[in-house]
């Protein structure tokens, strides 16, 4: 994978180019809170209370200068540790361009709540520590980005100040990230040296930085591109959250199946079946905010009417005839194990896909992924805490899925222990 500079950060981008969702990512002290703090701050993107408050708390803790990373940092228990524990969300806007930012924690405790924050954004923000270089944290971190499937990693080389600079330092973190970033699917992985406690090339260029020809990080966030869903690789999906019946007395009597457009576009006359129970009906009509539309497109919240008043019910899929999800009892997944227990075969755990829950037996563990070396332990014992693991399942009621990397909403589940009701790992579907 080319780590490519990019252009200049005096390029002029359009206007607006629409809104990026992107999240920080690294180890903990790599300056994640700092850097978000910094980046928002000198984009005059903070109001002037949120300046006041951190300001006032920066000096109640006996910080002589502005504390950035308090900007992010808002439980009290995160302030007082010094370290991100759970996932900050944030809205940022400048000239060019609307952010929805998460800035996720870096303990390894916390792996769980990072892939929370990444699993919807467009871009990972990974950041490296220039002194510490790449850590077993940072490779985990990529990784997980690459699983879920996001699309663009740009990696902040964060403290270059205390590394006087040096190019050379660069361009060996650089090439140690692309050993960990090559065997994976992104669509670019790009590199920005910078400092984040001096705001050097975060929003403006550098002097120090004067050997780096590419954009500061605010210029390559407000310009990159965002990559279509992958989503639109299947044909329509509609996971159905609400039956909404007619009224008594109402001119029009037709029942609507109300639900989020997960995959593909929508249109009057389309074929669907409805999944699992199978049966094949006509789209009348698709309604958004109440009024007939002609078509949908990804991400639409939709009331579907259909030509036939048949049986659906709450977490059943419509599914275009011509390309329907698959029914099935058995599912083979990435799984990340949140618990501390670790997860063996004979385990049994509950399933959350969509809006159903069905029982499950841990059928089998394919493999589990050394972030260490980047190899696959064939056949497991038992999956540990924060570990990457292929997973087999055998579920006690079928489940409309497919495969994560054509449809995030249908490829994806939670695993529940029964005993606690504890969330206790994330499940990517692979295969069936």
């Amino acid at each position: 994978m080319a780590y490519p500079t990019g252009t200049t950060s005096e390029a002029s981008p359009p206007a607006t180019v629409g809104l990026l969702r992107f999240a920080t990512a690294g180890s903990v002290d790599d300056g994640k809170s700092t850097l978000i703090g910094r980046l928002l701050h000198d984009a005059k993107a903070l109001f002037d209370d949120q300046v006041e408050a951190v300001a006032a708390t920066s000096a109640r803790r006996g910080h002589h200068a502005f504390d950035l990373a308090l900007v992010t940092d808002g439980l009290r228990a995160e302030r007082e540790q010094g370290i991100t524990i759970d996932v900050a969300y944030r809205y940022a806007a400048t000239p060019r361009r609307e952010f929805v930012i998460a800035d996720t924690p870096g303990h390894h405790q916390y792996t769980r709540n990072m892939v929370t924050g990444v699993s919807t954004v467009d871009v990972v923000l990974l950041l490296v520590d220039a002194r510490q270089g790449v850590t077993e944290q940072t490779r985990r971190h990529a990784i997980v980005a690459a699983t879920l499937g996001v699309p663009r990693l740009v990696v902040a080389v964060n403290k270059m100040d205390l590394v006087e600079w040096s190019e050379d330092r660069y361009d060996e973190i650089v090439a140690e990230l692309a050993q960990v970033t090559d065997p994976f699917s992104f669509v670019e992985v790009s590199a920005i040296p910078l400092s984040a406690l001096l705001g050097d090339n975060v929003v403006e260029p550098s002097p120090q930085l004067a050997w780096y020809a590419g954009p500061t990080l605010l210029g390559y966030l407000e310009t990159v591109p965002v990559e279509p869903p992958a989503d639109t690789s299947t044909g329509a999906r509609v996971v159905v959250q609400w039956i909404i019946r007619p009224r008594v007395g109402e001119a029009d009597d037709r029942r609507r199946y109300a639900g989020t457009l997960a995959a593909g576009h929508l249109a009057a006359g389309d074929q669907v079946v409805v999944l699992p129970g199978g049966r094949t009906t006509t789209v009348v009509a698709v309604e958004v905010g109440g009024h007939e539309v002609d078509v949908v497109e990804t991400g639409a919240a939709v009331s579907v009417v259909l030509a036939e008043d048949i049986d659906v019910g709450r977490g059943d899929v419509l599914s275009v005839a011509s390309d329907p999800a698959t029914v099935t009892s058995e599912l083979e997944a990435t799984v990340c194990w949140f618990a501390d227990r670790p997860l063996r075969p004979g385990d049994r755990l509950t399933v959350l896909h969509g809006s159903k829950a069905t029982r499950a037996l841990v059928s089998g563990l394919v493999d589990r992924l050394d972030v260490a070396t980047l190899q696959r332990e064939a056949g497991p014992a038992q999956v540990e805490l924060n570990d990457l693991a292929t997973v087999r399942l055998r579920l006690a009621q079928p489940v409309v899925v497919d495969r994560y990397a054509e449809c995030r909403a249908t490829g994806s589940f939670l695993l529940v222990d029964d005993a606690s009701n504890a969330t206790v790992g994330a499940g990517m579907v692979t295969g069936t």
